[in-house]
């Protein structure tokens, strides 16, 4: 037996593992790592499991090409042949834009994913770019960039210091926590109460989260804009806006007292079903306690106003002063990022528009509710070939029953992902990276989201496959293809990125100082050494260096976040812009949609901490047990419907039917229905042995791919108008 520790890939909370490994490479443990500088010993049942999932015997380990409508195993040269073959008529004869592509949300989790994926976009050229960031947090995305000048620049909730913290649309106790990085934050929110602080949760359920808040409010789904509108307005209303050191670092301050005059309590009660004087009484708590923060996530995100409320959240950390200050909310700093003040070239959107609906670029990409209309709807552009990342959209994209359809009309599809699931079903190639236990790890993305600033590398823990394909190696390939450079050695990329890295930090003569046994590490090398805690190659002794975060298998310590500003700030002005023009306009829709009927019942999704999106379905751990996939409906409307708890019902919406088993559950709201995402591996074609004996059903062939909040493109997936009607 042997130890191994590494950080766990499977959620954003980067907790440490230890991993007891036996003599022919086996994982047979896998525990919380207790010296581990940021998680301390935490750990959830998903990384308890990392062993199982990394050794699932339905996991691909060789490529699989498409052939007589059955996939089968190949040569990795078989397969990028198929690729290339595949893909270059399609680029040639109809342009760069005939390829779209798709990212899931385990892009975050890889290196690869890191380093390798936006060089491959760009190789591409195609304007057709589509992620799961548009299901998820686009709307944060958007109004951070209006409000900092950078749609990576968000700030995250101070846990560790707070007194008062309160909690919209996030249920951290089930999901570990999204764009906060917070291992162990169940333990975080338990410490707050613990030193004397309270945290309150808004939300339409009363998840594990608000079970353990010192206080739950209900909100009907989708109306956080108002709630939040009416405790700005009570903040100017009674005096009690106090930028501190803020003062003369924010504009429009003036511009968002005009607009919240019009979302008195008194008059936004009625839509967002939290009393009046509970709006207020939250923004006196809020304004009233030395060291606040509010913090937001899923279920202000995937409204139609969610950018709306993404911004509100931090318009009320500015005006009680609890933005980039201990205890509030703060921009961390990862050992990968220099932290230096950067061109001041503000956010725009719009650079270019979806060919079919219209939509405006954001962050790069379009839509995703608009991939199936670029399919579908011929003409000069129309998307012919298709390249997913770790991703599976038809599961996790509205309307996915019509997205699923489109893609078995595609001219050409290649999937780099580990498991034949119900998107690469389609591909006629299918190309599965290493497993999770044979390759680095680094948290490109979530550092730069985590509460105390700290930085970790894994190395590998098991040998590589000698049949196996490393992550970049694929994405190097499929990059010397769809630039027209023929199927060849990854090699020449892997230098080609070096090259560029070593030349963007202005030190492309300290080339031999980079150590790392692969190009992933090789290029984290040059990223930690040109950070904000580098040895700048040499210029710094006793800086990082990819060396020294090797020395430490359980992390190194950075410190608590530190004040940022101005130096995090990238807007034209060099100052917090509190209200652009696109939030102001966006703000007179919103006032008109106040008196819009809320009486129908609508739909809501839900977490569970044994679960993420639709990953781990297929590691019997996680999914043993009660059946999880149920329809929850609180006691009075299953009554008037006449549901009967555990019988089936039928749920229908705009976009399509299901039937799915009643849960009669005081824990949703009156006028409120939830239904797990993630689920319905029912379906023809897909390699999940253990998901199909528990399919559940997929909640996306209820969400409308025709409803988005239009200044992020992101889909609405709450709030969803529904009837239900017993079997």
């Amino acid at each position: 037996m042997r130890t191994a520790y590494r950080t766990c890939p499977l959620c954003e909370a980067a907790c440490g593992l230890e991993l007891t490994v036996t003599d022919d490479d086996q994982v047979v443990a896998a525990r919380g790592d207790r010296e581990h500088v940021f998680s301390h010993g935490f750990i959830c049942p998903k990384g308890a499991t990392f062993g199982q999932l990394s050794s699932d015997p339905d996991r691909l380990r060789r490529p699989l090409v498409r052939r007589d409508g059955r996939h089968v195993e190949v040569s990795w040269d078989e397969a990028f042949a198929a690729v290339e073959a595949g893909l270059r008529p399609i680029i040639e004869g109809y342009g760069r834009n005939a390829l779209a592509v798709y990212l899931g949300n385990p892009n975050a989790h890889t290196m690869a994913g890191g380093l390798y994926v936006t060089p491959l976009l760009k190789a591409t050229g195609t304007r057709n770019v589509f992620s799961a960031s548009t299901v998820d947090q686009m709307p944060k995305h958007v109004s951070c960039g209006y409000l900092f000048g950078n749609p990576l620049t968000i700030p995250v909730p101070d846990l560790d210091r707070t007194d008062f913290l309160l909690i919209l649309g996030a249920n951290p106790w089930e999901s570990n926590g999204s764009l906060a990085t917070a291992a162990d934050f169940p333990g975080r929110l338990k410490a707050i109460q613990a030193r004397g602080g309270r945290f309150v949760v808004v939300d339409p359920r009363r998840t594990r989260t608000a079970e353990h808040a010192d206080e739950h409010l209900f909100i009907r789904p989708g109306t956080d804009a108002y709630l939040l509108f009416g405790m700005v307005h009570t903040l100017f209303d009674e005096n009690l806006t106090d930028l501190r050191d803020l003062a003369g670092l924010v504009t429009g301050v003036e511009q968002v007292r005009e607009l919240a005059a019009d979302f008195a309590p008194e008059k936004v009660t009625a839509a967002c079903g939290v009393p009046a004087e509970r709006i207020r009484d939250l923004a006196r708590q809020l304004a009233a306690a030395d060291r606040a923060a509010v913090y937001g996530r899923i279920g202000t995100c995937t409204v139609e106003f969610g950018t709306l409320a993404s911004w509100l959240i931090d318009v009320l950390n500015v005006l009680t002063g609890n933005l980039d200050r201990p205890g509030g909310v703060m921009f961390p700093l990862a050992a990968h990022l220099s932290g230096k003040p950067g061109k001041r070239t503000g956010f725009t959107v719009g650079r270019w528009h979806s060919r079919v609906r219209g939509f405006p670029e954001v962050k790069g990409e379009l839509p995703i509710a608009t991939l199936a209309d670029e399919i579908e709807t011929p003409g000069d552009g129309q998307v012919r070939a298709l390249l997913t990342v770790a991703g599976n959209p038809v599961l996790s994209t509205p309307n996915s029953g019509r997205l699923g359809r489109a893609l078995g009309g595609l001219g050409f599809m290649v999937s780099v992902d580990p498991y034949l699931n119900e998107t690469t079903r389609h591909a006629d190639v299918v190309l599965p990276p290493l497993d999770a236990m044979r390759k680095g790890h680094y948290d490109f993305a979530f550092l730069g989201f985590a509460v105390r600033n700290f930085a970790a590398y894994s190395p590998p823990v098991l040998p590589p496959d000698p049949d196996g394909l490393d992550e970049c190696d694929i994405l190097a390939r499929l990059l010397r293809i769809v630039t027209g450079q023929g199927d060849g050695d990854p090699a020449v990329v892997h230098e080609y990125l070096l090259d560029q890295a070593l030349t963007r930090t202005g030190v492309a003569a300290a080339r031999e100082l980079i150590a790392g046994d692969g190009p992933a590490e090789r290029l984290l090398d040059v990223a930690v050494r040109a950070g904000a805690y580098g040895d700048q190659f040499g210029a710094r002794p006793g800086g990082l260096t990819l060396q020294n975060l090797k020395e430490h298998p359980h992390g190194i310590d950075l410190g608590p976040l530190q004040p940022r500003l101005p130096d995090a700030l990238r807007t034209p002005s060099g100052m917090v812009e509190l209200c652009a023009p696109p939030l102001a306009a966006e703000t007179a829709r919103l006032l008109g949609a106040l008196d819009r009927d809320r009486e129908q019942l609508v739909l809501i999704g839900r977490r569970h901490l044994r679960s993420n999106n639709s990953w781990m379905h297929n590691v019997p751990a996680l999914v043993k047990g009660r059946d999880r996939c149920t329809l929850q409906v609180h006691p009075s409307d299953a009554s008037r419907l006449e549901l009967v708890d555990g019988e089936p019902a039928r749920v229908v919406s705009r976009a399509g039917a299901l039937s799915a088993r009643v849960e009669v559950d005081d824990r949703v709201m009156p006028g409120v229905v939830s239904l797990p995402h993630g689920w319905g591996h029912d379906l023809p074609g897909v390699r999940l042995s253990v998901a199909a004996e528990n399919p559940g059903v997929n909640s996306n062939i209820l969400t409308d791919e025709l409803v988005m909040d239009p200044l992020s493109g992101n889909s609405v997936l709450n709030g969803i108008p529904v009837q239900i009607n017993p079997m």
